[in-house]
């Protein structure tokens, strides 16, 4: 038994020996990627495509007083947020074209991202290809990020300053006029 131990030992040693001094092995973040179905894309990033959801897209609106209509929906069903039938029923409209809308685009963005890393695993991708490929899946995120921000513009024209204020405060976000370019709206 020793000998097996000796035998190991000695060949760990011939194997750190033999490493460059001060070398390390650095890891690729993406080297679990390599294995997914779309490779170069976390499953998270591919489910987040396919459900159609924000992915943070539409932040520049959400931290700037436009409520986004699925968090409406979630503060009403909670009890949070008071709102109209009318406006519910908007918001619901709202939501469910968004959704829509982004999930057909993260479709559509999973096909050409996986075409794309498809051309460079088959070593048959020039560069003209490529620039074509790359814009256009640029297009249909600019139109996925439209999307979601336009459902945060069309969900604030429906509310008013009082419920957007208590969305707001569900939020954690401060009050409007501790913001800085306050824009009131009613």
């Amino acid at each position: 038994m020793w000998s097996a131990i000796a035998i190991i030992a000695a060949l760990l040693g011939l194997t750190i020996a033999s490493a460059p001094a001060g070398a390390q092995q650095v890891l690729s973040p993406y080297r679990d990627q390599q294995f997914s179905k779309t490779r170069g894309r976390s499953d998270a990033e591919v489910g987040e495509l396919r459900n159609g959801t924000g992915m943070g897209l539409a932040r520049a609106a959400e931290l700037n007083g436009y409520p986004g209509p699925r968090h409406v929906l979630d503060a009403v069903a909670a009890g949070q947020l008071l709102v109209t039938p009318e406006q519910n029923r908007r918001v619901v409209e709202i939501f469910d074209e968004m959704a829509g809308r982004a999930r057909s685009l993260g479709g559509q963005i999973i096909t050409e991202e996986t075409a794309l890393e498809m051309a460079f695993r088959a070593g048959t991708i020039a560069e003209t290809d490529l620039r074509r490929r790359v814009s256009r899946i640029a297009v249909l995120r600019g139109e996925l990020r439209a999307v979601h921000l336009g459902a945060h513009l069309e969900t604030r024209a429906l509310l008013s300053a009082a419920q957007i204020g208590r969305y707001n405060e569900l939020r954690g976000y401060k009050a409007d006029s501790e913001q800085p370019h306050n824009h009131q709206r009613h």
